[in-house]
């Protein structure tokens, strides 16, 4: 899905991300420059055309508090996110993303009769497996924090019936519309495989809109279980397809980040990523 270039570039900038996750805003450009063996200037050129910021910019959406400082201003609040024009200007992801779910009683089988294909494919966020069927993309998981054979025995346990395929060249288009280039949109067709509980929650986040954050208590009353917070959460846990069901929108009301499946450093730079695009 990568030229050459890209590809390296991306494993660049993940480095970097990792060094300024680590040191905050302690260290400079010309510390990041030199972990990189690149001079400053040509580090600031590499970043900037990767996130759309300077990497001072970044550093400051990678701090801790900016969870907090997403709650306080970008907010949303998911029954008025249509009234208020989010629809328009946020770039909801359902007006990118076609989606269908699988039926309660299939999902009930585990997989069985299901043929999923998966591969791997760099992405801004590390390495990420990407399975689909011929329906649309199933799952993505990131193994920066965990490492690829824990992410790879994760997915493969969600459908333990389903018969699993390698095939990264037939998935390569898919992937590339996951993860297009920096200023890209998402444009992929998604296969929900999950229990009816689930798909309603991750159909809620479909609804936010890039840029912006939500709570769990959100979610809950936007699918009419305003008691369900717990339940809520397992199934924002439980999503089979990162990034493009944007679970890392999902945050503690008190703007804590919560947890993340893959690794909360991934999560942080995904809303940061975020950040830079709708700045």
């Amino acid at each position: 899905m990568d030229t050459p270039d890209t590809g390296y570039h991306y494993q660049l900038m993940r480095r970097a991300i990792e060094l300024i996750d680590a040191g905050g805003r302690d260290m400079t450009l010309s510390d990041i420059a030199a972990e990189m063996n690149l001079s400053p200037a040509h580090f600031q050129r590499l970043f900037s055309r990767w996130a759309g910021v300077s990497p001072k910019r970044y550093q400051q959406w990678l701090t801790l508090d900016h969870a907090k400082s997403l709650l306080a201003e970008r907010h949303t609040t998911l029954e008025t996110a249509d009234r208020v024009g989010l629809s328009g200007g946020g770039r909801l992801h359902d007006l990118f993303l076609r989606w269908e779910a699988m039926s309660p009683g299939d999902y009930a089988r585990g997989g069985a009769g299901l043929t999923i294909l998966w591969g791997w494919f760099e992405s801004a966020f590390g390495p990420a497996l990407i399975m689909g069927t011929e329906r649309g993309i199933c799952g993505i998981g990131f193994a920066a924090e965990m490492g690829a054979e824990a992410c790879m025995a994760d997915m493969l346990s969600r459908w333990p019936r389903a018969t699993f395929i390698e095939d990264p060249t037939t998935l390569a288009p898919r992937a590339a519309e996951a993860f297009p280039e920096a200023g890209g949109t998402a444009t992929a067709k998604l296969f929900l495989i999950g229990a009816p509980f689930q798909i309603k929650v991750w159909e809620a986040l479909l609804t936010i809109p890039t840029g912006h954050v939500t709570t769990y208590s959100d979610i809950a009353r936007k699918i009419g279980h305003p008691t369900a917070m717990r339940a809520v959460g397992t199934a924002v846990g439980r999503n089979p397809i990162s990034w493009l069901i944007p679970c890392h929108r999902a945050l503690r009301k008190s703007g804590g980040l919560g947890g993340y499946h893959w690794g909360l450093p991934v999560k942080r730079t995904m809303l940061a990523w975020e950040a830079a695009e709708t700045a």
